[in-house]
């Protein structure tokens, strides 16, 4: 604590153990002020300004410092000063006191608290920043709340001292009132309960819930603002319009149907969207052919011969595209007609909030719902557009392998594709800006995969910046530079696959026109219940994020759709508490919840237990002994704040954990469960036995011992 604060603190448990000290609450008391009303009375006749003065200056004091007797003190005002006066010296001197100790608890405590909680403090801020002064009111409203306890609740938050000065002044005017007039009759009260009657107490409570409803008011009329200049239809064609046959959008769609509301499904392009035809499905298939010539390439170690995997590249590509096909009529226009979605395949051209537009025709909805997806994002290097770059849109119309292949981007993406072209026989060079690849995860999981892949021959270039393209007598060059040195080097390729993120489909369908709200990260800006600016428009998926997986999609859509049909009676903010994902490079890493990076940067104290796959029989016995399990925890307890699993088949072993997180269950309950031997498994089990280890009770441990040895006699 600085010498700053020290010096606060002591000075306010001075003036408070000299307030109990020198027992000053005597003077504080209903019976003591009618005792004295005649004397008051008469130094205010005498002296009323400088009485007035010290009056003022005295009830400031005790409600900076927090001290009982402020409704005392505002009784004596009105026995004083009368209704006007009175009421006007207690509303600025209780304003003024209550900003002092809301800014004193901010100075003293806000630190402490903040790097204590921090993620949970950030989400209270985000709260007061948006909707602060409506509670603030509220609360100041109600005697019932304490007054100093709002004071230093209020000092924990980051919420404005002239927003909570003039809220405060506002919101206790009416109780300020209540207690003044009161004082005008002090010989006839007896105590405080004869000025808030339990009909008051009630009255004040109902006056407490009118900024709620002031609230619910505006956002009526502020959503009725947007839409009146949008003509709105008698009636509507359909209840939704989903635009974006990907898989937030089909599952949209499938909602609506499936609860007999009339929806349509617009897709401008292929069913699926990117997951089916260009994202986790070919990708995934690459991988396991990928994974197989790298077994074969072990084959030694598996206790066969030297294998070498003979394969055409073409073959591979083809069988990329059978499953592809095997998949599609999952996602088909057929299958979703059968299920009761009406599906155009066009492109939509969004006219009103109420209508769209597609092939010649204009369809009417009460509400529509993007789900437009997200594109390969193309950075600026210089005369890139003079070659033929990849993406990971086009990647899977190759036919011919590329010997030379560099990936631009270390992120799950680049990644993944780097290692499956290398496994498949081509040179690859990965080349990612940062200090090292997979930078969301911890650097222990970046560095398993990046040894992994350079076991194997891929060449990964980190803290490298890409920026230009040379092309010279038929060969093709690019030149990147180092971020330390400054160094730069030109790689040669025959192919560019850039990888370095995606971004979100917003443009060319009428967002635009509409005035749609973007976030600085250029995706359509949602609210809690993934509303636009717009309270009939809703955005899932990639387009709004915040991320960018197939299974995120998914589960935003049920938010969307629900609120689309149900919204007027009752709304469902969306839960991201517990998201999981992976990345399915050799070995996988998977995680869910917090890593140890995330819990630093948010100032979240936590506890680690990890798990080395190296000594897993399974494992062992599949010839992938290698890998980690590494489990965040509340300190001293088994809540599981994130795990983090680099191994085989890391998607799949994480559900564990994510299933457990979801339903509060502690590393105990994980530890209680039988698992199957010998399985991959186990490794959670394991990793909570670690848990245990950490936490076992020596105490009682060493009285078990005693027990014993008492009992061998």
């Amino acid at each position: 604590m600085s010498t700053g604060r020290i010096i606060i603190v002591i000075a306010i448990l001075g003036l408070i153990g000299s307030f109990f000290y020198f027992d000053l609450g005597q003077f504080l008391t209903l019976d003591y002020v009618k005792s004295q009303q005649l004397e008051l009375d008469k130094l205010v006749a005498e002296k009323p300004l400088e009485i007035a003065a010290t009056f003022f200056l005295a009830y400031i004091a005790v409600t900076a410092a927090s001290l009982p007797g402020a409704a005392i003190l505002t009784l004596v005002a009105g026995a004083m000063f009368g209704v006007l006066w009175g009421t006007l010296l207690v509303s600025f001197a209780s304003t003024i006191g209550a900003t002092l100790a809301m800014l004193v608890a901010r100075f003293i405590l806000r630190g402490q608290v903040e790097a204590r909680f921090g993620a949970q403090l950030s989400g209270i801020d985000k709260g007061i920043e948006k909707e602060g002064a409506f509670y603030l009111f509220t609360l100041r409203l109600v005697p019932l709340f304490p007054f100093f306890a709002i004071n230093l609740l209020m000092g924990l938050t980051k919420i404005k001292v002239l927003t909570f000065f003039i809220v405060s002044q506002i919101g206790m005017l009416a109780g300020t009132f209540v207690y003044v007039n009161a004082g005008t009759q002090l010989a006839q009260i007896e105590s405080t309960a004869d000025i808030l009657s339990l009909e008051l107490l009630l009255s004040f409570a109902l006056l407490g819930v009118f900024p709620l409803i002031a609230k619910k008011i505006v956002d009526v009329v502020r959503e009725g603002k947007i839409l009146r200049k949008w003509p709105k239809p008698k009636s509507f064609d359909q209840n939704v319009i989903v635009i974006g046959a990907g898989s937030g959008g089909l599952v949209a769609a499938l909602i609506v149907a499936t609860v007999k509301g009339q929806v349509t499904l617009i897709e401008r392009d292929k069913m699926g969207g990117d997951c089916l035809n260009t994202g986790c499905v070919p990708s995934k298939s690459l991988i396991r052919s990928a994974k197989l010539a790298a077994d074969m390439r072990r084959s030694t170690s598996l206790g066969f011969k030297t294998m070498k995997p003979e394969f055409e590249f073409a073959d591979v590509m083809e069988r990329v595209q059978r499953i592809v096909k095997e998949i599609e009529p999952h996602d088909s226009v057929e299958r979703f007609e059968s299920l009761g979605v009406n599906c155009e395949i066009g492109e939509a051209k969004i006219l009103t909030p109420y209508s769209v537009e597609v092939n010649g025709k204009v369809i009417t909805a009460k509400s529509i719902i993007v789900a437009t997806g997200a594109k390969p994002l193309i950075p600026g290097i210089k005369n890139i557009e003079s070659i033929d770059y990849l993406t990971s849109d086009n990647v899977w119309e190759l036919k011919e392998q590329p010997k030379r292949l560099v990936v631009l981007g270390g992120g799950p993406i680049g990644t993944e594709l780097s290692q499956a072209f290398h496994r498949l026989g081509s040179e690859v060079t990965q080349i990612e800006f940062f200090d090292r690849i997979l930078v969301r995860e911890d650097p222990e999981f970046s560095s398993l995969v990046m040894d992994s892949m350079k076991s194997e021959g891929v060449n990964t270039l980190t803290n490298q910046l890409a920026t230009e393209v040379i092309v010279e007598a038929g060969e093709k060059f690019l030149r990147v530079e180092a971020q330390d040195t400054k160094e730069s080097q030109l790689i040669p390729f025959d192919q560019l696959l850039v990888a370095v993120g995606r971004k979100a489909n917003v443009s060319g369908f009428g967002l635009e026109e509409l005035g749609v709200t973007l976030t600085e990260k250029g995706t359509v800006e949602v609210d809690e219940y993934l509303r636009t600016n717009y309270p009939n428009i809703y955005a899932i998926g990639d387009v709004a994020g915040p991320y960018q997986f197939t299974h995120t999609a998914s589960h935003m859509a049920w938010y969307a759709a629900v609120n689309a049909l149900f919204g007027t009676f009752k709304k469902f903010k969306v839960d991201y508490s517990v998201v999981p994902w992976a990345t399915f490079t050799s070995p996988e890493v998977a995680r869910v919840g917090l890593n140890e990076l995330e819990a630093r940067q948010q100032n979240i104290p936590y506890e680690i237990a990890t798990y080395d796959v190296g000594e897993l029989d399974r494992a062992l016995a599949d010839e992938e002994g290698h890998g980690l399990v590494k489990v965040l925890t509340v300190p001293g307890k088994d809540k599981i704040l994130g795990v983090t699993i680099a191994a085989d088949h890391a998607g799949d072993l994480i559900s564990e954990y994510v299933l457990a997180m979801k339903h509060g269950l502690g590393l105990k309950k994980i530890m209680g469960t039988i698992h199957i031997y010998p399985t991959l498994a186990e490794m959670n089990k394991f990793a909570a036995s670690e848990w245990a280890k950490q936490h076992k009770p020596e105490g009682l441990l060493n009285f078990s011992e005693k027990l014993h040895a008492w009992r061998r006699g």
